[in-house]
């Protein structure tokens, strides 16, 4: 991953959580599923589709699993 996707990725996160910039921090290895209390089950829906927006992709239901969001 390149330095400005991440980055956009962060920003990405913190504006669909409304994180007030905590999200800025996060690494690869910050614990989200579980410990971020903001990404629930309504939070993941909504970040799935502002990435397919932002990065003009499609992420399948069957790409779909907890492990996706853990970090």
């Amino acid at each position: 991953m390149t330095v400005d996707f991440k980055r956009d990725v962060k920003i990405l996160l913190d504006d669909v959580l409304h994180l007030g910039g905590r999200a800025l921090a996060f690494d690869e290895n910050t614990m989200l599923l579980g410990s971020v209390p903001e990404l629930d089950s309504m939070a993941v829906i909504a970040l799935i589709a502002a990435i397919e927006e932002r990065f003009r992709c499609v992420i399948d239901d069957d790409e779909i699993d907890s492990a996706m969001f853990a970090t």
